[in-house]
C-alpha cells in the first residue's frame, strides 16, 4: 500500500473506531487518521501474529481489522491518557 493509502484508510478506520467507541476521543481531522493509521499498524501486527490476516490493501477485511485496531487504540488512549 501506498502512502496516500494507509492515509485514507486511517481516515476511514478512525472515523469508524471514533463512532463505535463511546468514550472521549480526540477530535479533528488529523487525530483523527493518526489513530486510524496506529490502529491498522497495530490491528494488522495482532492479525499476522494471530494468522486472522493482515492489512494488505483497500478491502473490506482491512478496513475491519484497522478498525479493531484503532478502537484498541482509542481504549488504551483513554486508558493512559
Amino acid at each position: 500500500m501506498g502512502f496516500f493509502s494507509w492515509i485514507f484508510l486511517g481516515l476511514v478506520a478512525g472515523y469508524f473506531a471514533k463512532r463505535i467507541h463511546k468514550g472521549p476521543t480526540p477530535s479533528g481531522f488529523f487525530p483523527t487518521v493518526l489513530i486510524g493509521v496506529i490502529g491498522a499498524v497495530f490491528g494488522g501486527w495482532l492479525g499476522s501474529f494471530t494468522w486472522i490476516g493482515n492489512v494488505d490493501g483497500f478491502n473490506l477485511w482491512s478496513i475491519l481489522i484497522a478498525t479493531l485496531g484503532a478502537v484498541l487504540a482509542l481504549i488504551i488512549h483513554e486508558k493512559w491518557f
